[in-house]
């Protein structure tokens, strides 16, 4: 199981957006320049982060803006944008193990609540970052 690159994606179009939003009109080409990928790529992502919320994209002349500030941005906001997950659980289980067999049999209740667990450490740590830290920490870059 891998989180799929859309949401490092997503992590460089936000920063990308707070670095250059002074600069240049943040498009969906900018960002494709900057991303190294294909524009209806970052189109698809930013569509994302709209319904969630999280951007406003101007049409036609282009430019994309934040809807609220860095700090209060997570990387379980974006992560919730991106990577929507089936019925709230990050692991897909396979859901007919063999009642006969003493594994199949015991496999949800061996796994079920550790899986669980894995799932809220991950999201509580990306609730600790914000895109606030990617503008402090690419400032210290720049």
């Amino acid at each position: 199981m891998q989180i799929s690159s859309r949401f490092t994606v997503a992590l460089h179009i936000f920063t990308c957006v707070d670095t250059f939003k002074d600069e240049y009109k943040i498009t969906s080409e900018f960002l494709a320049g900057s991303i190294n990928t294909n524009p209806v790529i970052i189109r698809k992502i930013l569509t994302q982060l709209k319904n969630a919320g999280l951007i406003t994209v101007a049409r036609g002349t282009g430019g994309i803006e934040l809807t609220r500030p860095l700090k209060e941005i997570t990387f379980y906001d974006i992560y919730e944008a991106i990577e929507p997950i089936e019925n709230g659980e990050l692991f897909n289980f396979h859901e007919n193990p063999n009642p006969k067999c003493p594994v199949g049999r015991n496999i949800h209740t061996l796994l079920d609540d550790k899986l669980k667990t894995i799932q809220l450490a991950m999201e509580n740590e990306m609730k600790k970052y914000s895109v606030a830290d990617l503008h402090t920490e690419m400032q210290e870059l720049l």
